[in-house]
């Protein structure tokens, strides 16, 4: 290629270079400013009717709210319409009412009005007639010579007498109807329920004296000193007894546990022979335990014999007590387990609750296992253990009731005390000291003698039947009867015995006349 020809071209290339490189930025340029003219048209339009849009809504929306409100003014209207007629018709009602009331008040004016008047006239009348009341009694007095006081009180002992023979006479008879009734299923029940329980009448006695093999042992007992005397006393808190008496020791302590203690203590340490302090104190709490455990297990053994289920394990060894307390020389533990088995019996066969029956029978003396330690009589204190372990109320009210302190509210509290007298008046079943027996029967016939037409009385039968000799003309057989209710009252309030007094009045009388 020639060489202007490739100057010729360069430059042309250069020239069309830089042409280009000039126009296409103006290119550009045009075109960016022709697509924003467009955009802003075509948001206008937009703009425009969006405008048209909103300002159609905005119409239709006032519109809407127009005839929601003309709706709201309309039901305001109707409903303020309605209220109207509602105090119109209440406006109408009130006024009737206080016509009506208007009304009454006049009646009940004209009533008052009446009434008054009628109060004066019966006011009068009554004066009136008062006046001829007291002139007629003061005539009756002169007639009578009597005053009114007097003819009440003439009155009043007529009635008095003659009610008090009438009640005396229909409390007889009533009582003599029930006992036709029920003295037979009485007897019956209780023969059966004696029947089907039988206990040997040798009771337990306390020991409270020790046998010794010699009076060589009193000495090894008393110790070098009396050390071994004072070790036991104060170990065993009893009181020995050590007399002229041969080969006998005795043991005195009102707590019956710590005399079966003392007893068992004295006995092991005569069997070993070996007496000094260091082995008493051994045996000593050797015994305690044991007695623990013997009283631990008889509350078992007799919760268990009797069938008695849930009953407390500290309450149960309260009753494993009893089997070392006596009363009478009953041992109060089989007394218990005697009264539990009666109770339950009779229970069964009237038709109620037997375990509830034994369990307060069991438990009706549950207070003398303590009454050495505690304040109070064996019937509180039973009281308060059978509340403190959670007993049902029948028990705790058999308990109260079984000696009659307290009424007896169950059925089942009668049939427990029926239990007791059965179990403490049988015979051979108590021993009593020969004073105390005395002063019983005196007693008896000291309150037969106190009353007035009682000529002679006799204490009969080891004191359980009394016989009263009345004077038959100052009284009759109604009187007879009322005087065996008092008399028998009058023993139950002031004495304290065991089982039933049986109290017989007896009137007879006796015309007598010699032929000569």
């Amino acid at each position: 290629m020639p060489l202007w020809l490739g100057i010729v071209l360069g430059v042309v290339g250069l020239l069309l270079g830089g042409l280009i490189v000039f126009l296409v930025p103006t290119f550009k340029k045009a075109r960016a400013q022709n697509n924003a003219a467009k955009i802003i048209r075509d948001a206008e339009i937009k703009a425009e009717h969006i405008a048209k849009n909103a300002q159609l809504d905005g119409k239709q929306a006032i519109t809407e709210m127009k005839i929601e409100a003309e709706k709201e003014f309309r039901d305001r209207k109707n409903e303020l319409s309605i209220q109207e007629d509602k105090l119109l018709q209440r406006e109408q009602n009130i006024d009737r009412r206080d016509g009506a009331l208007t009304q009454k008040e006049n009646a009940l004016d004209e009533k008052a009005e009446f009434l008054a008047r009628k109060i004066k006239e019966v006011d009068k009348k009554e004066a009136t007639l008062q006046e001829k009341i007291d002139s007629i009694i003061v005539e009756l007095e002169k007639v009578a010579q009597m005053s009114t006081q007097e003819a009440k009180d003439e009155l009043f002992a007529r009635v008095e007498s003659k009610v008090s023979k009438e009640i005396a006479a229909f409390i007889k008879n009533k009582e003599d109807e029930a006992k036709e009734s029920c003295a037979q299923k009485a007897q019956e029940l209780l023969g059966l329920a004696m029947s089907k329980y039988a206990q040997e009448t040798t009771q337990e006695r306390t020991v409270s004296v020790v046998a010794l093999p010699n009076d060589e042992m009193k000495g090894r007992i008393i110790g070098r000193e009396g050390r071994n005397i004072r070790s036991l006393e104060t170990l065993l808190g009893v009181d020995l007894i050590i007399d002229d008496t041969p080969e006998v020791i005795t043991v005195s302590c009102f707590n019956p546990i710590r005399r079966e203690i003392a007893r068992m203590s004295l006995e092991a340490l005569i069997k070993d022979g070996r007496i000094q302090p260091g082995r008493i104190e051994e045996i000593v709490e050797k015994c305690k335990s044991e007695v623990e455990e013997t009283i631990h297990k008889t509350g078992q053994d007799v919760a268990f014999k009797l069938g008695l289920p849930r009953i407390n394990k500290e309450l149960l060894d309260i009753v494993g007590r009893l089997k070392y307390r006596t009363s009478y020389g009953q041992n109060a533990l089989d007394h218990s387990i005697e009264v539990a088995s009666l109770a339950g019996v009779m229970a069964a066969e009237l038709g109620l609750d037997q375990n509830l029956a034994k369990r307060a029978g069991l438990l009706h003396d549950i207070g003398k296992a303590m009454d050495f330690e505690i304040e109070g009589s064996h019937v509180e204190i039973g009281a308060r253990l059978a509340k403190k372990y959670g007993e049902n109320d029948v028990v705790i009210n058999s308990i109260e009731s079984h000696h009659g302190d307290v009424e007896a509210k169950y059925v089942i509290a009668n049939l427990v005390q029926a239990a007791d007298t059965l179990s403490a008046a049988r015979p051979g079943a108590r021993s009593e000291m020969l004073e105390n027996y005395i002063q019983r029967i005196e007693k008896l016939e000291e309150i037969c003698k106190s009353y007035d037409g009682v000529y002679q009385s006799y204490a009969m039968q080891s004191g359980r039947e009394l016989r009263v000799m009345v004077i038959p003309d100052k009284i009759d057989d109604v009187g007879a009867y009322k005087l065996a209710r008092e008399i028998r009252e009058r023993i139950e309030n002031e004495m304290t015995y065991p089982g039933q007094i049986k109290v017989n009045v007896i009137r007879e009388y006796r015309a007598i006349e010699t032929a000569k």
